[in-house]
């Protein structure tokens, strides 16, 4: 298998790189990961699909554990990622952009890791930066020339999904100080640390979380917001590829504690 060191993970409304690439079959312990290959400018990098290329599968039955097997499989070593989210914080409107910097867990019945015991000896995983502070910089930096504005870092909750989350759920998520809430990137990013991968997550406000305004959710506009933002997220992903990356300015590599 060739060996690719760049991935992006797209959410909710990011089905594709937006450029020519190939598909391909990867067989993981874990099960089987479809991804395409694309090539930028003479860097190859591997797209994934997270609910599929069809939207269908749902947050708590995605299998996060082969996903990011296959990613590892091909080398992949920086690796940046997509997530549709709903606003707990007013500075975060819907419509904006987010830096996922930190996050807090609520899901009840996915597989966290990758270590089970059994013959190995017990490891644990250190959760300082679980977002790499080197690609966040690099983020940061590229979203300027690509005219992109990050309202801020947020602290992401996760939630089991599918459901939504209720307005007693958000209001104690507030005071536990998530910005917004989302299904999906826990236990992407745990599994990514685990693996000793530099992950870090762009947040599309779709939607203000439930009871911070009036009415439901309108699932017609989360569409539109994500089709006005994916095309420039990608060409900044695609930007940041193009450089020369490395793990000398993060502890991504080294994360795994050993008792």
């Amino acid at each position: 298998m060739i060996t690719i060191q760049y991935a992006i993970i797209g959410g909710t409304g990011v089905y594709d790189s937006g450029v020519a690439s190939i598909q391909k079959t990867v067989n993981t312990e874990y099960g089987k990961v479809e991804v395409d290959i694309a090539e930028v400018e003479g860097t190859s990098m591997v797209f994934l699909a997270r609910h599929g290329k069809e939207h269908g599968i749902p947050p708590h039955r995605i299998n996060y554990r082969a996903n990011l097997k296959a990613l590892q499989e091909f080398g992949v070593k920086q690796l940046i990622a997509t997530v549709a989210v709903g606003s707990l914080n007013p500075d975060f409107p819907t419509g904006s952009l987010v830096l996922i910097s930190d996050f807090l867990d609520m899901t009840k019945q996915r597989p966290l890791t990758f270590f089970e015991g059994g013959s190995e000896e017990v490891k644990h995983v250190n959760m300082n930066d679980p977002y790499c502070v080197n690609l966040r910089k690099h983020l940061t930096e590229a979203a300027k020339l690509h005219d992109i504005q990050f309202k801020g870092n947020a602290v992401y909750i996760c939630t089991e999904g599918p459901r939504f989350e209720t307005e007693a759920e958000i209001r104690m998520m507030r005071k536990w100080g998530a910005d917004v809430v989302g299904m999906t990137s826990v236990p992407e990013v745990v599994l990514a640390k685990e693996l000793g991968l530099c992950y870090a997550s762009v947040g599309f406000v779709v939607n203000m979380a439930t009871g911070m305004e009036s009415g439901p959710i309108q699932l017609e506009s989360i569409g539109d917001m994500l089709a006005r933002n994916k095309e420039k997220v990608n060409k900044m992903f695609l930007d940041i590829f193009s450089k020369t990356l490395d793990q000398q300015n993060c502890g991504c590599a080294d994360s795994i504690v050993c008792l």
